[in-house]
């Protein structure tokens, strides 16, 4: 029995720790970007943080959406109360009452949910659009009315808790498909913050790639990456993943150490590289004559060039 709970004390022990280390690690990245879209979103960040206002973070995978609501809580009276997150599209589909309004079980313990352990501070509710519509109505409830029972429960529990939202799906064509309140959509957005994709701010990339290079290098105790800024293949790519995946692509060059920047401009083509697309550009250069070719490629060239400069000529 000793055995038993010393293990369930190690396991919460270690979770605990991990979600704090987690924790640690977001909020010690900084918003960078000086496009327009990351200018725009800092400025908002300052004036939202005045206020107790609902929060709508739109964008998609990977584009920063936590980061913003942790800068949005970091920055407001809030700030040295939890932080607490749900995403609604990691959650068994028979677990969402449980972790959002806690359980009263037999025994005459509480299992306390996302509401309560939220209380005086802020809950994110990530990927909010992958909650179900049964579930929706109830979170609409406590919006209204500002207090819950647990599952099992009697008593009403009131909390004082700033919800944010945030979404990589357009919330108001998934209204028009039936998959989204629209009564709870109007609640939940109060004050909206919208994230450009990484492909569409690429004058932000060169800050990112030198910002995250610092960071990573200080975390694995090496020296300094030097990795090309202006390198084509990073300037070209469609970055799917967005922020996310540009991190985790420095993080791949820090891990293999490369000597040389001939090495790392390698594993970066290699990690970047997109056999359907090259072929496909192949295959449009070749089947057009050569001037329409030049004329198509200074075209890209020129357009990739302006996005990068914020249309600075």
């Amino acid at each position: 029995l000793i055995n038993f709970v010393k293990r369930a004390v190690e396991n919460y022990d270690l979770k605990k720790q991990n979600k704090e280390y987690e924790s640690k690690l977001f909020s010690s990245y900084d918003l960078i970007g000086n496009s327009k879209n990351i200018i725009n979103i800092t400025d908002q960040i300052k004036k939202i943080s005045l206020t107790e206002s609902r929060v709508l973070i739109n964008g998609p995978s990977g584009s920063g959406k936590e980061l913003i609501a942790r800068k949005i809580h970091k920055s407001s009276i809030r700030n040295n109360n939890p932080f607490i997150i749900l995403n609604g599209a990691l959650l068994d589909l028979n677990k969402y009452e449980l972790e959002l309004f806690g359980e009263e079980k037999n025994n005459g313990s509480i299992s306390y949910g996302a509401l309560e352990k939220a209380n005086k501070g802020t809950l994110l509710i990530d990927q909010i659009s992958e909650i179900p519509l049964d579930i929706q109505s109830k979170i609409l409830r406590v919006l209204i009315d500002q207090k819950f029972k647990r599952v099992n429960g009697n008593s009403d529990i009131t909390v004082d808790v700033r919800l944010i939202c945030s979404s990589s799906k357009d919330l108001k064509k998934e209204i028009q498909f039936g998959n989204f309140r629209e009564d709870l959509f109007h609640r939940i957005n109060v004050f909206e913050i919208n994230i450009e994709p990484l492909s569409q701010r690429i004058s932000d990339i060169p800050l990112l790639i030198n910002y995250f290079s610092k960071k990573i290098s200080e975390n694995y105790k090496i020296k300094p990456l030097d990795i090309d800024e202006n390198n084509s293949y990073i300037l070209n790519h469609n970055w799917k993943g967005n922020v996310r995946e540009l991190r985790n692509l420095i993080e791949r060059i820090a891990i293999l150490q490369p000597d040389t920047k001939e090495k790392i401009s390698n594993i970066i083509k290699e990690s970047l590289k997109n056999d359907d697309f090259d072929e496909q550009i192949t295959e449009n250069s070749l089947s057009i004559p050569l001037k329409e070719a030049r004329e198509k490629f200074e075209k890209e060239y020129l357009t990739i060039q302006i996005k990068k400069f914020n249309g600075n000529i």
